[in-house]
């Protein structure tokens, strides 16, 4: 996984229903809007929804894969949610993306926009081989991931003989949601309180003095004395020795009258042992008042190159 750049655009899209042959068709056009996409600067990828294989195409989806259904606290407005695919816009200048998103559209007459969110990383910065960036709660994130690159595919890569289609090994599963936070209600709290519904300081030390580098052992603190049981560090991952298998890429978003927070990202081999057995634990926790996830969806993210157009292509 590379380098984050400092802003995405993803766009959802969807066939369009009367165009002949819509798999194969679509599925050719994005080869091509992808490379047109892919101008100075400009990485490009794209994720494929549940609802893109139909018919015949359906004995090609990903096993796994299915419409991301709405978790307790969820409000999904359909309108910003789901999607025959997404594709994933990076680039260190909004300009670019805005004409990247442009040309990949034009060149696909056998789709159309579905929604699409902008967003950015504050601080996008590398400390100790992690992309760590500020979110609009103010606290560092990015601790969690993975340090070295073959963690990272072990966390997140689909492999040979876990009973995917062969074109899908080396994939992943990706989750993304949009998350709106209320920054006016979370500013009201001191900055201590804050630190003890995340569990960890704005800058990423942990709670029981454990330096962010490093894990702390909750095991120790049974009763939530450093670390409240509720908090969202520690109800996500409980055993911080024993991480989820996930790997998280996250972006800002602010679209203005209040409407600001997170596009949360994630990339996982099974979706149920990686962001839905977490999201699970999180029921409950004290920062689910400060924010409300309103769209987003999960897809399948093809492995690199594209042997896997030509297998799809011809269905």
């Amino acid at each position: 996984m590379q380098k984050p750049k400092k802003y995405v655009l993803c766009v959802a899209i969807d066939l369009i229903p009367s165009i002949a042959s819509p798999f194969s068709v679509g599925i050719g056009q994005i080869e091509e809007g992808l490379d047109r996409a892919r101008v100075a600067n400009v990485s490009a990828s794209v994720g494929l929804g549940r609802s893109l294989f139909f018919g015949e195409a359906a004995s090609f989806r990903p096993i796994h894969l299915k419409p991301m259904p709405s978790f307790s606290g969820d409000l999904l407005d359909e309108s910003q949610a789901h999607g025959d695919a997404l594709v994933h816009l990076e680039g260190d200048d909004t300009s670019d993306l805005a004409r990247a998103a442009s040309e990949l559209l034009l060149s696909m007459p056998a789709w159309r926009e579905r929604w699409r969110i902008d967003g950015f990383r504050k601080k996008n910065e590398d400390r100790d081989g992690k992309w760590l960036t500020r979110n609009l709660f103010h606290f560092v994130e990015g601790f969690g991931n993975p340090d070295t690159v073959r963690e990272l595919f072990d966390r997140s890569a689909v492999s040979p003989g876990s009973g995917e289609p062969a074109w899908a090994n080396g994939g992943s599963y990706q989750v993304i949601r949009i998350v709106r936070f209320s920054t006016d209600f979370w500013d009201r709290d001191p900055a201590h309180e804050q630190e003890r519904i995340m569990g960890r300081r704005r800058d990423g030390r942990w709670l029981d003095g454990t330096p962010s580098a490093e894990q702390p052992n909750f095991a120790a603190d049974p009763h939530g004395r450093a670390t409240p049981l509720d908090s969202h560090v520690r109800l996500a991952v409980p055993d911080r020795r024993n991480p989820p298998p996930m790997v998280r890429r996250s972006y800002s978003y602010d679209r203005g009258d209040g409407d600001s927070g997170l596009i949360f990202s994630c990339f996982q081999r099974d979706l149920i042992q990686g962001f839905e057995t977490v999201q699970r634990r999180l029921e409950g926790e004290r920062l689910a008042k400060y924010i409300l996830t309103i769209g987003g969806g999960y897809f399948f993210v093809p492995p690199p190159g594209n042997g896997w157009i030509e297998s799809l292509s011809h269905t």
